[in-house]
C-alpha cells in the first residue's frame, strides 16, 4: 500500500510540475520543496496509523490522523485522473503523428498536457476535500430539529399533538467536542417533549464510551418517559474480546448505562403508555437487518406479546430494512416504525425537494418520512457520527413528532 501511494504521489506531482512549467526556477523549486514535504508528512502519518503506539495521540488523534490520510489521497486520486485523461489524449496524438509518416516531428519538448483539464483537475478534486474539512469544523455538531406530523390512523382525539423527540446513533465514542453534544442535549431539553425514544447505536463497541458522556445524557427528561432499544453497534460485534464471557459483561454494563440515565430499554418488549384519557404501544426490539451482514437479533413476535393491536403503536427499530422485510408484511397493527443506523452516510445534498446521498444505492429506505398504506417509518439521521469525524450535507439531526390524525 505505501509503495501504491507513492505512485500516486509521483504522479499527482506531474500537474503541479506543469502548472509551474513557466514559472521561474526559483518558484518551480519552491513548489518541488513544499509538495515533497508534505507528502512525507502525509506517509509518516500512514506509517505511524499502522506501527506506532495507539495510545500515543489517543483515539480522537487517531481518527483525525486517518481522516487527514484519507483526504489527502481521495484529493490526488480524482486529480490523477484528470491526468490519466491528457496523458490518453498525448498518447493518442503520438500515435497519429506516428502513423502520419516518419517525416513528421514531435518537436523537442514532447507533447504537452492540457494546461485547461490539469487545472480543472486541481479545482474538481479539491471540492470534496473542502467539504470533508468543513463537514469536521462546522457539520459534525450542527444539530438541526426536524419538526415532522406523523399521520396515524382513528388517533384519538386527546392524543393529537402528542410530541415525541427521536434520538438515534449517538455513537459516543467518536465524540471530540462535549461543547458541541452539550449544544445538542440544550436543543432537545428547548423543546419539552412529552416523550423520548432512542433508536440504537449508543456506542461504536464498548460501553466504557459512555463514561464521560452519561450524566450528560441523563439530562434529559420527559412526562413519559424515556424509552430505548440497541442498534448493530451496541452488542460489541466488531472488537475482539478476550473471552465471550467479556463481551457479555460488556453488554450487560452498556444497559446499565441506559438504566443509569434514567432510559428504559427495550430488548424485545413493549410498553402501555398513558397520555390523558388514552394510551399508546411502544414497543422495542434488539437488531433486525435485511441486509446479510447485519444481525438478526431482534424477536418481534416476542415484542408483540400483550399488546393491545388497538391502540396506536410505535415501533422502535434500528435497521430500517426491517420495516419493509418483516413490519409491512406481518404487522399491519403497528403505525409508525422509527429508525436510525444510515447516518445519511453522514454525506450528500439535501435541499427543499431533493436529498442524495450514496447509501442511497444500499437502502431504499435512508433518511426522513415514508409511508405505504396507513404505516409509516422515520428514519433519523443520526446524533452522532463514525468513521469520518464530520458530517457534510447530512446534518446530524433530533427528530420531533407530532402526532396527528391521518
Amino acid at each position: 500500500m505505501l509503495l501504491i501511494f507513492i505512485l500516486i504521489e509521483w504522479y499527482a506531482f506531474q500537474a503541479f510540475r506543469e502548472l509551474t512549467s513557466k514559472s521561474s526556477a526559483g518558484v518551480q523549486n519552491w513548489v518541488k520543496i513544499i509538495y515533497w514535504s508534505y507528502t512525507s508528512l502525509v506517509l509518516l502519518s500512514f506509517l505511524f496509523y499502522h506501527f506506532g503506539n495507539p495510545e500515543l495521540f489517543g483515539k480522537h488523534g487517531r481518527t483525525f490522523i486517518l481522516s487527514f490520510i484519507f483526504t489527502n489521497y481521495l484529493f490526488k486520486s480524482i486529480l490523477s485522473v484528470f491526468l490519466l485523461v491528457t496523458d490518453l489524449m498525448r498518447g493518442a496524438q503520438w500515435l497519429a503523428w506516428k502513423l502520419a509518416g516518419p517525416d513528421i516531428k514531435v518537436g523537442e519538448n514532447g507533447i504537452s498536457r492540457s494546461k485547461f483539464i490539469t487545472s480543472l483537475g486541481v479545482v474538481v478534486a479539491a471540492a470534496p476535500v473542502i467539504s470533508m474539512v468543513w463537514g469536521i469544523v462546522n457539520g459534525a455538531h450542527n444539530y438541526r430539529i426536524r419538526k415532522v406530523k406523523l399521520p396515524i390512523k382513528d388517533l384519538p382525539n386527546s392524543l393529537e399533538g402528542l410530541k415525541i423527540i427521536q434520538l438515534s446513533d449517538i455513537h459516543s465514542g467518536s465524540f471530540w467536542s462535549k461543547d458541541g453534544v452539550r449544544q445538542g442535549i440544550e436543543m432537545i431539553k428547548a423543546e419539552a417533549a412529552d416523550l423520548i425514544v432512542f433508536t440504537g447505536d449508543l456506542v461504536n463497541n464498548k460501553a466504557s464510551e459512555m463514561d464521560n458522556w452519561k450524566e450528560l445524557f441523563a439530562e434529559l427528561e420527559a412526562p413519559l418517559g424515556i424509552y430505548s432499544t440497541l442498534g448493530n453497534h451496541d452488542y460489541g460485534d466488531y472488537v475482539s474480546w478476550e473471552t465471550e464471557d467479556d463481551k457479555k459483561k460488556n453488554l450487560e454494563d452498556l444497559m446499565q448505562v441506559h438504566a443509569d440515565m434514567g432510559w428504559q430499554l427495550l430488548n424485545n418488549e413493549n410498553r402501555r403508555i398513558e397520555f390523558k384519557d388514552s394510551a399508546i404501544n411502544v414497543l422495542g426490539i434488539e437488531n433486525w437487518s435485511a441486509k446479510g451482514r447485519f444481525p438478526k437479533y431482534g424477536d418481534l413476535d416476542l415484542a408483540s406479546r400483550g399488546v393491545e393491536k388497538e391502540l396506536p403503536t410505535i415501533l422502535l427499530s434500528h435497521d430500517p430494512s426491517h420495516w419493509r422485510a418483516e413490519v409491512l408484511k406481518k404487522y399491519p397493527w403497528i403505525d409508525v416504525t422509527l429508525s436510525g443506523h444510515t447516518h445519511g452516510m453522514q454525506f450528500g445534498v439535501e435541499i427543499p425537494g431533493f436529498k442524495w446521498s450514496p447509501v442511497q444505492y444500499f437502502y431504499e429506505e435512508w433518511a426522513g418520512l415514508y409511508r405505504e398504506g396507513v404505516q409509516n417509518l422515520y428514519v433519523n439521521r443520526g446524533f452522532g457520527y463514525i468513521g469520518y469525524p464530520g458530517r457534510f450535507g447530512i446534518l446530524p439531526e433530533i427528530s420531533l413528532f407530532e402526532l396527528s390524525r391521518a
